[in-house]
């Protein structure tokens, strides 16, 4: 009786060891695949902004651009 009590003390001793160790598993997994989507997130933040650099960029070019047109339309017409 008593072997036969020890013996189902160590079997579910072992398994519980068993599923502690698949648990650290999928919390690793877990821990990777959360890594992955903030990695995503980032990326898709960054394109975003990228875009609205070059979108105000091109804006303040095309600005200077018709500022020294009208520039030069003055001194065009100053010098006739």
């Amino acid at each position: 009786m008593k072997k036969t009590l020890i013996a189902l003390m160590i079997s579910s001793l072992v398994g519980f060891i068993v599923y502690g160790q698949e648990g650290a598993k999928d919390e690793a997994k877990q821990a990777g695949s959360d890594i992955k989507k903030a990695g995503k997130a980032t990326g898709k933040a960054t394109k975003h902004a990228g875009k609205a650099v070059a979108k105000g960029t091109k804006k303040g070019v095309n600005k200077a651009a018709s500022g020294t047109e009208k520039g030069a339309e003055k001194v065009k017409e100053k010098t006739q």
